[in-house]
């Protein structure tokens, strides 16, 4: 049997398959969804593609910066003019364009086998990367299209319609709080109570001044407020200022660095961090663990990734039925 054969039994058993070749490589080489559900009409075939398998850029050449670039992700990230003048689009790091697209994949990978499962048949799912982009500038693109306004780039924070205040405010050991807006969800209730905590450390400056209960006063002062709170972070180390931040009802955090991650409390609570064995290496990794607790399914990170062909014997032979001898054939014949 030769690979495209193979292929073929291996679809026709399958539940789900994933494939990012070029729009209709697998359709040249016979192997496409028409021609493979007709002997499994169950089958569910996601393609996911840099544009998708039509249109007028689906053959164009790509990259994740292309994809933050062209899909609006980087027309509202990065420094703002009054911080870093003049300074260029940036997008993040890792592969976001491919983690959005993959998200979107899995989503409809999952209604496609509900889907099945109520009228019995699979589908075709064509996911683009570009759209997907388009879909993840969360407030960008529906700000444009349904009030006519251009978000800006606000360093280290939110994108927003009009400017906003800083909220990432170094501590006085080195760290760094992350604040929000005005130092986050200010009311002049919370702002009573956090001045008084402040006051403890002979820092509140006037935000003890009963014309902060007045709602119209608060509003109007939220510059010199957040300005007061700034200044007090800048004195205080980072764990102190976050946790009474906390305590006061205002969503402070620390940002944290790698390594304090990996240590953290919170995280090692809730058993999130996995000790993985990997026998070929005759020893353990310490894997990041699953986002949510199932109190009716439990799940947790049993083994690593398999090797490449760690498992043929048992797809090819014990699902396929294949022998050993043809296991071996297309093993030497370079099929496998």
């Amino acid at each position: 049997a030769d690979g495209k054969a193979i292929f073929g039994m291996m679809a026709g058993i399958a539940d789900v398959i994933i494939e990012s070749y070029a729009p209709d490589y697998l359709t040249s080489r016979g192997l496409g969804y028409d021609t493979l559900s007709r002997t499994n009409p169950g089958l569910i075939m996601c393609s996911i593609t840099p544009f998708g398998q039509t249109g007028p850029w689906r053959d164009y050449q790509t990259s994740d910066l292309l994809h933050m670039g062209a899909g609006g992700q980087m027309a509202s990230t990065g420094y703002n003019e009054e911080d870093v003048p003049d300074a260029p689009p940036i997008a993040p790091g890792g592969g976001n364009a491919w983690h959005m697209g993959c998200n979107f994949a899995y989503m409809s990978i999952m209604a496609a086998l509900h889907y099945r499962h109520v009228a019995q048949e699979g589908q075709y799912i064509d996911v683009s990367i570009h759209e997907a982009c388009h879909l993840t500038t969360e407030a960008a693109v529906p700000n444009y299209i349904y009030r006519g306004e251009v978000v800006q780039r606000n360093t280290g924070r939110h994108h927003s319609v009009g400017p906003s205040f800083a909220s990432q405010i170094e501590s006085s050991d080195g760290g760094w709080v992350q604040t929000t807006g005005s130092g986050g969800n200010p009311t002049p209730r919370r702002l009573r109570g956090l001045a008084e905590w402040m006051d403890t450390y002979g820092l509140a400056e006037d935000l003890l001044d009963d014309k902060y209960l007045d709602l119209d006063t608060f509003q109007a002062s939220l510059p010199h407020i957040n300005s007061v709170i700034s200044e007090f972070i800048k004195q205080v180390p980072q764990e102190e200022a976050w946790r009474g931040g906390q305590k006061h009802g205002y969503p402070w955090g620390a940002i944290r660095t790698l390594d304090e991650i990996v240590e953290d409390e919170h995280l090692k609570e809730r058993g999130f961090f996995t000790e993985v064995e990997h026998p070929e290496l005759d020893r353990t990794f310490t894997y990041p663990g699953p986002a949510a607790i199932y109190n009716g399914s439990p799940w947790a990170i049993s083994r690593r990734a398999p090797l490449i062909g760690e498992h043929n014997v048992q797809i090819f032979c014990e699902e396929l039925g294949l022998s050993k001898g043809e296991l071996t054939a297309l093993a030497e014949g370079g099929v496998i």
